[in-house]
C-alpha cells in the first residue's frame, strides 16, 4: 500500500475512490460512511470538480467527502486523471485518491459468486473485462495516494484499515511510539522492537566546533541537514514506519519502540531520534522521544 493519506483534524478531506470492479469499493464506501464522510457512488466524472468546489466554500457543512468514480461512467473515464490532477493542487480540501485492486483469480471468483456480468459488457467474458478494465484504469492506479489490494481481505479487515487509515487520531492514539537514541558502544536497548543503524552518516564528533555538542544543538542540525544522505535516508525510514505503524495498531500492539544508534549516541542518533519523534506527532501518533545515552562520554 502506497504511502500516504493522512490529514490533521479539523480540517476538510476530499477521497476519491477508483479501482476494479469487484474489488471492494462498495464496502470501502460504507466504511467512509461510517466514519461521517458525506459518500458519493458513481458521481459523473463532469461533476467531481463542481461537487469539491461545493464543499470547500465558506460555511460548507460538508467537511470530509468520499466519492466512487469507476468504469460505470463510461467513455469519459479518460477524463478522470485530468480531473484528479486539478484537484490534486486543492489546498483545502487535501485531496487523496485510493485505489482498489485484486487478483485476476478473486475478481472473477466475486463475479461468480454474485453471478453479475462485468460492467464492460453482458457479452464480454469476465476474464476478458477484467484484463480491458485494468488496462483502462492504468492511470489512475499510477496517480493513486493509496493503493489496496483485497485479494486476501475480507469485509472486516477491509474496513479496519481504512479506519485505521483515515479515521483521524482516535486509532493511532491507541499505540504509544517511544523513539531512543542510543550509542552501540554501550549496547543496543533491551527493549528495542525496531533499530536502525546510522553510524554510516557524516559524524559530527570529528568537527572541533561540534564535539561537545548533542544532536539536540543547531550547529549540529545544521551539519547533519548539509550532507544529502541524510534526508535520503529520512525520507526512507519515515516511509517505512508509515507504512508498518498502521499494521502494529491493526494487530493491537500497545507500545513500540524504536532505537536508533550511532556510536557514542550522542550526535547523530540524537538528531534523528529528534526527527523521527516530531514527524510521528505530526502524523497524528503519540510519540515520545528519549536519549539513553547523550550524557555518558
Amino acid at each position: 500500500m502506497k504511502k500516504k493519506a493522512s490529514v490533521k483534524k479539523g480540517t476538510k478531506q476530499f477521497v476519491l475512490i477508483t479501482g476494479m470492479s469487484g474489488s471492494g469499493k462498495a464496502s470501502v464506501l460504507k466504511s467512509f460512511e461510517d466514519l461521517g464522510y458525506h459518500c458519493v457512488d458513481n458521481l459523473p466524472f463532469d461533476l467531481i470538480l463542481k461537487f469539491a468546489e461545493m464543499c470547500q466554500q465558506p460555511g460548507a457543512t460538508i467537511d470530509r467527502a468520499a466519492v466512487v468514480v469507476d468504469i460505470r461512467g463510461g467513455e469519459a473515464l479518460s477524463q478522470l486523471p485530468t480531473h484528479y490532477r486539478d484537484l490534486a493542487h486543492n489546498k483545502v480540501l487535501h485531496p487523496s485518491l485510493v485505489f482498489l485492486e485484486a487478483s485476476d483469480k478473486a475478481l472473477i471468483r466475486r463475479f461468480e459468486e454474485t453471478r453479475r456480468p462485468h460492467p464492460l459488457g453482458r457479452d464480454l467474458p469476465v476474464r476478458e473485462g477484467i484484463r480491458l478494465e485494468r488496462m483502462l484504469l492504468k492511470p489512475m492506479r499510477q496517480l493513486a495516494n493509496v493503493v489496496i489490494d483485497t485479494t486476501r481481505l475480507n469485509v472486516h479487515e477491509l474496513r479496519d484499515l481504512i479506519q485505521i487509515r483515515f479515521g483521524g487520531l482516535a486509532a493511532r492514539h491507541s499505540m504509544l511510539i517511544s523513539t531512543v537514541s542510543f550509542g552501540y558502544r554501550f549496547g543496543i536497548p533491551a527493549d528495542a522492537d525496531l533499530v536502525f543503524d546510522v553510524r554510516f552518516l557524516p559524524n559530527p564528533n570529528f568537527v572541533p566546533r561540534l564535539k561537545n555538542k548533542t544532536g539536540r544543538d543547531a550547529g549540529v542540525s545544521r551539519f547533519m541537514n548539509s550532507y544529502p544522505q541524510t534526508q535520503e535516508f529520512m525520507s526512507r525510514l519515515m516511509h517505512l514506519l508509515l507504512y508498518l505503524l498502521p499494521q502494529y495498531v491493526r494487530e493491537g500492539k500497545s507500545y513500540l519502540t524504536i532505537a536508533i544508534g550511532c556510536t557514542g549516541g550522542r550526535h547523530r542518533s540524537v538528531y534523528l531520534a529528534e526527527q523521527v519523534g516530531a514527524t510521528l506527532v505530526r502524523e497524528g501518533y503519540k510519540a515520545k522521544v528519549s536519549h539513553r545515552d547523550i550524557g555518558r562520554t
